[in-house]
């Protein structure tokens, strides 16, 4: 029998945390063809998720989990899953039950056929509003328009992936991560199907409006250096336009003479010129300082305690005590 590792990355969930682990029991044993591990990322929680997903390991054997050393982002959290998984295929999810699980028969079913990279786009969701369905659209569409390979509009991380594919990813140790980007740069046979998302089962959202400019910023930056060379296309047409009127400027002198006129529009022109070099080193900083991070080849995250580890040091004192 194949063995399916569930996903689920975790920050401070407790109270949707035992919804999830009962859906997923529910569903999963629906699944007789496959067997299942349900590994829980803790993703440095600072309530009672750590304690519940104890808990859970200890009734059911499937149950797995990886803590954090600290809160290192949902991206990171997901890469430690990659590392510890065991399945042939695995399966992300977020804890919040806005995504189905009854949706992973239909993920199976496609893998079975032989798709490596089965990923639900979402159609719908309850509550959202036009304007951030806008924005979303907007920033995907932007997207292709950068990068180099194909972008999948509104395809997240809920998605299942053969093992060879999640081995593909492990290999991708950048700190600042765009893993949606790197579905997509990795390859392999790809299959869509649609879901619709419900409503929070329990709990608050973790994606705050900066959080979502921060992940919006590392997709474009991860995917393409298109927005630098924007800038010094928009830096050589702006020079352009200042040596011609810097060449009107001096023919006019020549003519006509001196004049104090022209202050205003003088101040006008330096402000919008510095305006500009400010936004565009900005830009290069943004760039520059990814570098600065990645070289300092830094592990991408540390573990405080991981499950079988720890199984394995009950299992040593039952030895000792023999």
């Amino acid at each position: 029998m194949k063995t399916i590792t569930i996903l689920i990355p975790a920050y401070n969930e407790e109270a949707v945390i035992d919804k999830m682990y009962e859906k997923l029991d529910s569903v999963c044993g629906g699944l007789s063809q496959h067997t299942f591990e349900f590994l829980f990322v803790n993703d440095g929680s600072t309530d009672r998720t750590l304690e519940q997903i104890k808990a859970f390991k200890k009734k059911d054997s499937r149950v797995q989990y990886v803590d954090l050393s600290r809160n290192f982002g949902k991206e990171t959290a997901m890469l430690a899953g990659f590392d510890y998984a065991k399945g042939d295929a695995l399966i992300i999810i977020d804890a919040d039950l806005q995504q189905p699980p009854e949706t992973f028969a239909e993920m199976i079913h496609w893998w079975e056929e032989g798709y490596d990279d089965v990923y639900a786009v979402r159609k719908e969701r309850e509550g959202e509003t036009w304007l951030k369905k806008w924005t979303s659209d907007m920033y995907y569409r932007v997207l292709q328009k950068v990068a180099k390979v194909k972008v999948y509009p509104q395809a997240g991380d809920f998605r299942l992936l053969d093992k060879k594919c999640v081995a593909a990813l492990t290999q991708l140790r950048e700190h600042e991560r765009y893993t949606k980007g790197m579905y997509g740069w990795i390859g392999f046979k790809k299959k869509e199907i649609s879901y619709i998302a419900e409503a929070r089962a329990a709990g608050e959202t973790k994606w705050k409006l900066s959080a979502l400019m921060n992940l919006a910023l590392n997709g474009i930056t991860s995917y393409s250096t298109m927005p630098l060379r924007i800038w010094s296309i928009i830096g050589f047409i702006i020079s352009m336009f200042a040596f011609v009127y810097l060449t009107i400027e001096i023919i006019r002198t020549m003519i006509f003479g001196t004049s104090v006129a022209g202050y205003p529009s003088l101040i006008a022109g330096i402000l919008f010129l510095g305006g500009i070099q400010l936004i565009s080193l900005g830009i290069i900083g943004e760039y520059l300082g990814r570098v600065f991070v990645e070289t300092k080849e830094r592990p991408v995250y540390f573990i405080q305690e991981y499950s079988e580890k720890e199984l394995k040091k009950e299992m040593d004192v039952q030895d000792d005590k023999n």
